[in-house]
């Protein structure tokens, strides 16, 4: 814990300086002698040598002690919410994620996973969701506006696509990222095409801690795209972006498909390998998962990291609020037990 203003910390003399004036009253209390004619009511209200009498004014220097400690400033470390955070969220809608070996469907264990996720990042995060299959489609840009992401979310899934772009969904995620950070070429430079196409020497070089990061789910191996996954994740890696990628399925999954009247199942096992290369490459981190529930908690995990660094919060509201409660009791007590005249 670090104090904004440490010399403030000499408020806690009226610590000390409450204990003493108190002890002075009781002493001055002590020394006269009081007359009273009943002695039976005198003992029913003169204060008697309990504990709970000196919990009251124990309470008050606690108190007081939090409220000396609160006008210094103090501030705990902690993590905070980076300046124009932005999280990409890039899902395989490929035909392989109708796959069923995660329940209910590939697919449809990513789709609740990020409801998870958009359930833990927080609110001043702006999140994009970007779908690929044989090429990438931006579905909603950068938006603080998380129901706007779940709703595109919920959309998905009505068809399968072939195709797996890896790279290519990689390159326009990172250029997504970059513009909404600012560091991009500006909105309508190079319409209709994407960083994608662009060499590397083009692209601009930002900031080496860039304030955005990018989500990767895929569940195969690359089959179309201009770029290959290495390429893609050199992007990421110049623009001074993580990726962090999740490799969804088993080695079991398979699609069933009618071919002539016959069915036919097509083997579509993840590509762990390429994506764990892809975080590698880029800094960010891999998760691997093989049932709804590891991808689910993969989800939240990221929700409650991505887009927060080292920080520190000032707390004073915080300690006034709990002296406030602690000088509340004191009085409560203070009236509970008070001696009353029978």
């Amino acid at each position: 814990m670090t104090l904004l203003s440490p010399l403030l910390l000499l408020t806690l003399l009226a610590v000390p300086l409450a204990i003493g004036i108190a002890w002075l009253a009781e002493r001055r209390r002590m020394r006269y002698a009081v007359t009273f004619t009943n002695v039976d009511v005198l003992a029913s209200v003169a204060p008697r040598r309990s504990w709970r009498r000196f919990v009251p004014f124990g309470l008050f220097l606690l108190a007081l002690t939090v409220l000396g400690i609160a006008v210094a400033r103090p501030q705990i470390d902690t993590t905070v919410t980076q300046e124009k955070a932005t999280v990409v969220l890039v899902i395989d809608h490929s035909g392989s994620m109708f796959a069923d070996d995660v329940r209910p469907s590939r697919l449809a264990a990513a789709q609740e996973a990020v409801r998870a996720f958009l359930g833990k990042v927080p609110d001043r995060v702006r999140v994009s969701l970007v779908v690929f299959a044989s090429e990438p489609f931006v579905v909603t840009p950068p938006t603080t506006d998380h129901d706007l992401v779940r709703l595109a979310v919920d959309s998905l899934g009505s068809y399968p696509v072939r195709g797996t772009a890896i790279g290519d969904a990689l390159a326009a995620a990172v250029e997504l990222a970059e513009r909404a950070v600012g560091t991009g070429p500006p909105p309508g430079e190079g319409e209709g095409t994407t960083i994608a196409f662009r060499t590397l020497a083009e692209a601009e070089s930002p900031p080496p801690s860039s304030p955005a990061s990018i989500l990767f789910l895929s569940d195969g191996s690359q089959t179309r795209g201009y770029l290959t996954p290495e390429e893609g994740a050199d992007r990421a890696k110049a623009a001074g972006i993580p990726v962090y990628t999740i490799s969804l399925g088993t080695e079991d999954g398979v699609l069933t498909r009618s071919f002539g009247g016959f069915e036919q199942a097509i083997p579509v096992p993840p590509d762990p390998a390429t994506l764990r290369a892809i975080a590698d490459t880029t800094g960010g981190g891999f998760f691997e998962a093989q049932s709804a529930e590891a991808l689910t908690s993969a989800y939240q995990s990221l929700g409650s990291s991505l887009a927060r660094i080292p920080g520190t919060r000032e707390i004073t509201s915080w300690l006034v609020a709990i002296a406030g409660a602690v000088l509340l009791g004191a009085g409560a007590l203070a009236v509970l037990w008070s001696p009353r005249l029978p």
